[in-house]
């Protein structure tokens, strides 16, 4: 007598995962954000909370995969993609907020430059070799510092929420200018000091992360020859 196979999971169950689905909702709030950044700044406060909002969606949808039991490449995907392409357009605002200042908006483009390349080599270096991209055995002689970065969650989280309230931060004292002019009231000045407090805690941390962006650059550029020689002397 033949066995009726298990029910076999589709394409569209997939797409249709929560954890997925949290990634569109973040996809959609960081959209917003960024509109609203660099067509509509006098609402600048309203695109912060959407920015923020989709960032801290970030925590969410890793604990929904682990908790339903849908992990998946596709979502690992759709996470990379929208982590990388918020940064950037945060940072192309950025660009836009300083436009009359070429050696900021250098800066931004540098970083825009150094984040996308950086992840985009990390995460092609380890799926060549069937690894994902955070896990240990795919960072397996990387340098310390990689690994670091993706071993231990505390040192993860400093450098990835410090980089993002970094931009973020800067973002909030540029309106805060630009609505306040010479004449900052009350309500502006107290949020002005706030976000220089801040900066004094998050860039640090911005610039650690740079320097592990760079450190990843590096390694799984060198990680993809050395896999190169290896298929050449076999």
């Amino acid at each position: 007598m033949a066995t009726s196979k298990p029910n076999q999971t589709t394409a569209n169950e997939v797409l249709l995962y929560i954890p997925n689905l949290i990634g569109y909702i973040r996809v959609i709030f960081t959209l917003l954000s960024l509109i609203l950044m660099i067509c509509i700044p006098d609402l600048w406060a309203f695109a912060i909370i959407l920015y923020v909002s989709s960032f801290v969606g970030d925590l969410f949808d890793g604990m929904a995969a682990r908790r339903f039991g849908q992990c998946s490449t596709f979502g690992g995907l759709l996470d990379m993609v929208t982590d990388r392409c918020s940064t950037a357009g945060l940072l192309c605002a950025l660009s836009n907020e300083y436009s009359g200042q070429p050696s900021f908006v250098l800066l931004f483009t540098m970083l825009i430059i150094l984040d996308i390349s950086s992840h985009w080599c990390q995460m092609y270096s380890t799926t060549s070799l069937k690894q994902h991209h955070k896990s240990a055995e795919g960072n397996k002689g990387r340098f310390f510092l990689v690994r670091w970065y993706y071993l231990s969650y505390p040192f993860f989280g400093y450098c990835c929420v410090g980089a993002e309230f970094t931009y973020v931060t800067i973002y909030v004292l540029s309106r805060v200018n630009a609505s306040s002019g010479d004449n900052i009231d009350g309500y502006n000045a107290i949020l002005k000091t706030l976000c220089e407090y801040v900066l004094l805690i998050s860039v640090p941390a911005c610039a650690v992360k740079q320097v592990v962006n760079v450190s990843q650059l590096c390694s799984s550029c060198y990680a993809v020859a050395a896999h190169d020689a290896v298929l050449k002397n076999k």
